[in-house]
């Protein structure tokens, strides 16, 4: 006996999975239902922020203010949560001309005026003034004393034109800040490529298990160091379930409010796991524009694999490897030593690269091996990256089986870009470390 396991993409096909291999099908749960709408969830988060006063008590009738939204490459709806932080800002006494919006494109290419009318509303893309943040143009960047440890600290200079800086984003495990959500919309969002590379190259240090899932960690205050000095003062978060609806909200101060959203993100992106799998399926969704972004499927199948193991990547990729970081063609998924190497020799400037190629690389080269199943990436290029190529899910598993035996475990994780195994009892309490 077999069971079928099907993907979120029409042009990716099923996998048959023998029933006696298979330790388990792993998703995302569920918002509860007969609750408040999202709509709702974000209104009334809004009257009762964490460790701030509300908006409208906190802006004044001449207040500037620069609400800072992810872009396309997230699945933060904003189009439902800009009219209610909008709503409270004019109950506030300021009016629709002082509220200006800026784009957190980090190193991403901008938005086409219909994907932005798409993820943010047309009427909001018709009223308000947009600024796309380009992190190459030096010009639109300020530099900032460095933090305490050292990171260079250069933003958008269009954060110090405003006086009341709101971030909008949602939290969901993250390889490199632990959660995404909180500051991470300043730092990448709106951060110039220096700043980035260096909280991104600090991540390389660690495992995705020292990383993934925890709120308090090295990068985490890092960030959190940069949007401070940066200026942001309220965010407003959700958390979404496995059918990217509302399941929370949280809004108010930068650190304190991320915190609490994280908790809500454990709930819904936490899965147990009785024991770590010889092969992990994992589906790149919700990131699946590139493979940049794709990625975060690998990191969670990390989470879920033995060692020696074997990861599947299954994702679309419609726009290939990467927009921002076209060297990792090239580059390729390689082990921390080697990246190390590179970037003490100079031979590697690009930290935000070095970060990403070593992630990937301690899973594919050194934990185990990778298999990539993408419509959107050719064979030759899925070799230079370190994987081995898969017509399909099904020439996936099989290659797989070759590797690992016929006997091998096989773990399937659905939502795989949001998801955040954890090999430990059910019966123990969820906690943000």
């Amino acid at each position: 006996m077999t069971v079928n396991i099907t993907f979120h993409y029409q042009d990716i096909p099923s996998v048959n999975v023998p029933e006696e291999n298979l330790l388990g099908v792993f998703e995302p749960a569920e918002a509860p239902s007969g609750v408040l709408s999202g709509r709702e969830l974000v209104r009334e988060s809004l009257r009762s922020p964490v460790g701030t006063a509300k908006l409208s008590d906190i802006v004044v009738p001449d207040s500037r203010v620069l609400i800072i939204v992810d872009d396309n490459t997230r699945n933060t709806p904003t189009d439902i949560i800009l009219p209610e932080i909008i709503d409270e800002l004019i109950s506030g006494g300021i009016s629709h001309g002082n509220i200006r919006l800026m784009i957190a494109l980090g190193t991403h290419r901008s938005m086409t005026r219909s994907e932005k009318i798409k993820k943010y509303g047309r009427d909001i893309v018709d009223k308000y003034e947009f600024i796309d943040h380009l992190w190459t143009d030096e010009a639109s960047l300020v530099e900032l004393p460095s933090t305490i440890n050292g990171t260079e600290i250069w933003i958008n200079r269009a954060l110090f034109d405003s006086d009341l800086v709101i971030g909008v984003g949602h939290i969901t495990p993250h390889r490199v800040a632990g959660f995404s959500g909180g500051a991470k919309i300043i730092q990448p969002g709106v951060s110039g490529g220096i700043t980035t590379g260096q909280t991104h190259w600090l991540s390389a240090f660690f495992t995705g298990k020292e990383i993934m899932g925890k709120v308090d960690n090295p990068v985490r205050r890092e960030m959190n160091d940069v949007a401070v000095a940066a200026g942001l003062k309220f965010i407003v978060n959700v958390v979404l379930d496995r059918n990217e609806d509302i399941y929370s909200c949280t809004c108010g101060d930068p650190v304190e409010a991320h915190k609490k959203g994280c908790e809500d993100a454990l709930r819904v992106f936490g899965v147990y796991m009785d024991g770590p799998a010889d092969i992990v399926i994992a589906e790149s969704y919700p990131a699946d524009l590139e493979l940049w972004q794709a990625a975060k499927g690998l990191y969670a199948a990390d989470l879920a694999m033995k060692e020696g193991g074997v990861s599947i990547l299954v994702t679309p990729c419609p726009e290939g490897v990467c927009y921002g970081h076209g060297d990792l063609s090239e580059l390729g998924y390689q082990p921390f030593e080697v990246i190390k190497e590179k970037v003490e020799k100079g031979e590697l400037v690009d930290l935000t690269l070095a970060a990403h190629s070593v992630h990937g690389g301690r899973i594919i080269k050194e934990r185990g091996k990778g298999i990539l199943v993408s419509p959107g990436i050719d064979r030759e290029t899925t070799e230079k990256l370190g994987f081995t190529w898969a017509a399909g899910p099904q020439d996936a598993l099989e290659k797989a089986f070759s590797i690992a035996g016929k006997d091998a475990s096989v773990a399937v994780l659905k939502c795989g870009g949001d998801l955040l195994p954890i090999l430990r009892y059910p019966d123990e309490p969820v906690k943000v470390s």
